[in-house]
């Protein structure tokens, strides 16, 4: 791997020249600006841990293309095994940065192209697969971040791709020629988008013959000419872009993964790099794949970051003298249950995963839909738990310049002092980052990450086989099955 270590992930991100915009203002160096500069160093905690012996085993895997050892992020699973080895790294990188650290939307949308490319040429003897393999060779050699790029604005979403108004509303192909294809549209909400060096653009929804232009899967640098970012807002972010180091609650790793709009205005992708033109039978499938992988990784790193939230409170009761209580240690206790049953949805879908037709192996959809809607509600309880055991004082706790005021500081220290010999900012950094941990958008990502909870409830329908289980009650109460008569010509 050419990327070996955190430092060197952020040297190579300098050498790239994005066109990235926040708040109005072009972004020179993401490693160093304020509002992105804590999610690269989340971002690099995967590299990081890469690099050191006793992670190597979840952290890295050996290429089934080149025999190389490779990120675990740019590998295609091959067996139960992978699948879940990378659900054990997920919940061990949440419990590092106690954040999202971004690579895995690319690690999902490889996995999904890598079967899907496979399928359309066994159908129609396109040579995609044989594109992306050369693709994710370059991508695992040199050790690169991928931003999975599938959810489109969507414009009328009453309306197909092919008949909105506004056609880039919908990344789609405004030009195929010899050489490559010229794109036009955008996507949103792209985590870790500005800290990446790939943009792999699938499609977001399934598509009928008239959105044949819609029907794209390729790989753009984040450089691209006619490629720009706007990098969106989070709860808190004047106090993180002044660097208030206190009172932003982790000062070293961002609110959740950086999302960003990114707009493709005529941007030339070349014809090695498109794995999917036009074939919009196969636009579901790789949805749908998609998905599931990245519904299935919810249930481990949101569980890293409820460890660490569980940490907070745990001690928080202890600094405010109250973790002896019966009705703390319940509470307490049910964070844990609730959090530990999204984390076995995870082992569960993995350990249930199949081999699809290219040898990439699949998590159990099913299992992967129920795994994500457990998490946009019980992280939301467990949140609930954690404020209910905090206090109201994280809503109204004084800033950290009032804690450094030579007029005010020491009323401060007072007041906000808990049990004897622990200092009072450990209570103020606590509270901070329960605060943090808690609301804005930490919730709204565990809610509409990897798609809203209606998705998965219709896929989770889908797959439920009513049939069979009409059947199997049949069968028990002695109810004769009906054969269904048989079309005549």
């Amino acid at each position: 791997m050419k990327i070996q270590n955190g430092a060197q992930y952020m040297e190579s991100l300098r050498k790239l020249h994005p066109r990235i915009f926040y708040k109005g203002e072009r972004i020179k160096d993401v490693t160093r600006h304020p509002a992105t500069a804590p999610h690269v160093r989340a971002a690099a905690m995967t590299y990081a841990l890469a690099s050191k012996k006793k992670y190597q085993d979840l952290a890295t895997a050996v290429s089934h293309l080149t025999g190389h050892t490779i990120s675990r992020f740019t590998h295609v699973h091959q067996n139960m095994e992978d699948l879940i080895k990378k659900i054990k790294l997920l919940r061990l990188l949440g419990q590092k940065t106690g954040t999202c650290f971004q690579r895995c939307v690319g690690h999902d949308g490889i996995n999904a192209t890598y079967s899907v490319a496979y399928e359309i040429d066994q159908k129609y003897g396109t040579d995609y697969f044989e594109r992306f393999k050369k693709w994710l060779i370059y991508i695992q050699d040199e050790n690169l971040m991928v931003v999975g790029a599938m959810t489109d604005p969507k414009g009328d979403r009453s309306k197909s791709p092919a008949e909105q108004v506004d056609p880039d509303q919908y990344v789609h192909i405004v030009e195929r020629r010899e050489d490559g294809v010229v794109i036009r549209g955008a996507k949103i909400h792209m985590t870790g988008g500005v800290n990446s060096h790939e943009i792999l653009l699938m499609p977001t929804t399934a598509m009928d013959e008239k959105s044949r232009d819609y029907a794209l899967v390729c790989a753009v640098p984040v450089d691209a000419p006619g490629v720009t970012m706007i990098f969106g807002r989070q709860a808190s972010d004047e106090r993180r872009d002044r660097k208030e180091r206190i009172d932003v609650g982790k000062p070293k790793f961002g609110a959740v993964g950086g999302e960003a709009v990114i707009a493709f205005e005529d941007v030339f992708v070349p014809k090695e790099r498109v794995f999917m033109d036009g074939e919009t039978e196969f636009a579901g499938s790789l949805v749908y794949r998609f998905a599931a992988h990245h519904r299935a990784n919810y249930g481990a790193c949101k569980t890293g970051l409820i460890d660490v939230l569980i940490g907070a409170v745990g001690y928080l009761a202890q600094v405010q003298g109250t973790s002896k209580g019966s009705h703390v240690r319940e509470k307490i206790t049910e964070m844990s249950h609730l959090s530990e049953t999204l984390y076995s949805s995870s082992i569960a879908c993995s350990a249930e995963g199949w081999p699809t037709p290219s040898g990439a192996y699949m998590v159990d959809t099913m299992l992967a839909n129920v795994c994500k809607q457990n998490v946009t509600r019980f992280h939301f309880e467990i949140a609930r738990l954690a404020v209910d055991l905090a206090g109201g004082f994280i809503a109204t706790l004084p800033s950290q310049y009032d804690l450094k005021s030579e007029d005010v500081g020491h009323l401060v220290r007072k007041y906000f002092s808990g049990v004897a010999g622990i200092p009072p900012e450990e209570r103020i950094k606590l509270a901070r980052l329960i605060e943090t941990m808690t609301g804005g958008t930490t919730l709204v990502e565990s809610m509409h990450g990897a798609g809203s909870p209606q998705a998965q409830r219709i896929m989770i329908y889908r797959e439920s086989n009513i049939e069979k289980k009409m059947k199997l009650a049949k069968a028990l109460l002695g109810i004769p099955q009906k054969k269904r008569a048989s079309k005549k010509n």
